[in-house]
């Protein structure tokens, strides 16, 4: 179950870790490469404003973006801000989201995301925070995955296990961490099922495309190919 209180909570720290980090960037840094191919850190915290626009959008039952060219176009006009303008947009949007959140609401109703996603309500602060955290990691100023909170590390693998569940691009595999909790993903025959064993972080860092899965161990075939997010 989903708990929209405790997410939003956590979506506040996340964020105030994020703008901390940020606040000691000057434009040069802001300016330089991110660890996401063709972004620079200004692209990365462009994204992040901009998305909390739209989650926002979503809360209140509007598209999340007017159209995918849109949301690029906003994203690559915005990159090249200088970094006092940067926090000034990420810190303002964040507290237009978390506003949001907290108005009354029935937390149990489908809202629609991006690409016609649907969703509860209740599980789109933990959308959220996903974007602040590994977004924070994308920026590679020093806050890296072993630096997430443990609890999220978890529900996130969850998360993205459950997300590749039933493709059938993706072999039948299960997950098993080193303190063996164990997740199931993947949508080819169970005859075939792959294993794929190691610590949290580095089944998180593989799932969300940040590592390249070398540092876990592998069973029952080669270590599956997963689609973007």
């Amino acid at each position: 179950m989903m708990d929209h209180a405790h997410d939003l909570g956590a979506v506040r720290e996340a964020t105030e870790r994020l703008l901390g980090a940020v606040g000691k960037l000057d434009n040069a840094a802001v300016a330089e490469p991110s660890r996401l191919p063709g972004w620079s850190r200004g692209h990365v915290l462009t994204h992040l404003s901009r998305n909390a626009d739209a989650i926002g959008n979503v809360l209140r039952g509007l598209p999340m973006y007017a159209s995918s060219e849109t949301r690029d176009a906003d994203i690559a006009a915005g990159a090249p801000r200088p970094a006092a303008e940067q926090l000034r947009d990420l810190r303002e949007t964040a507290e237009g989201f978390l506003a949001v959140a907290a108005e009354p609401a029935d937390w149990s109703r489908t809202v629609t995301l991006r690409n016609g996603v649907t969703d509860s309500a209740a599980r789109v602060p933990f959308r959220r925070r996903v974007e602040v955290e590994l977004h924070h990691v994308d920026l590679d100023i020093g806050y890296e995955l072993e630096d997430l909170p443990a609890e999220f590390v978890e529900r996130e693998i969850a998360f993205l296990a459950d997300r590749f569940l039933g493709n059938e691009g993706v072999p039948a595999t299960g997950l098993t961490d080193l303190d063996g909790r164990t997740w199931s993903t993947g949508g080819g025959p169970p005859g075939d099922l792959v294993t794929v064993q190691g610590s949290a972080v580095e089944l998180l860092g593989w799932l969300c495309g940040r590592r390249d899965g070398s540092a876990l161990t592998v069973a029952g075939g080669p270590l599956p190919a997963l689609p973007p997010l």
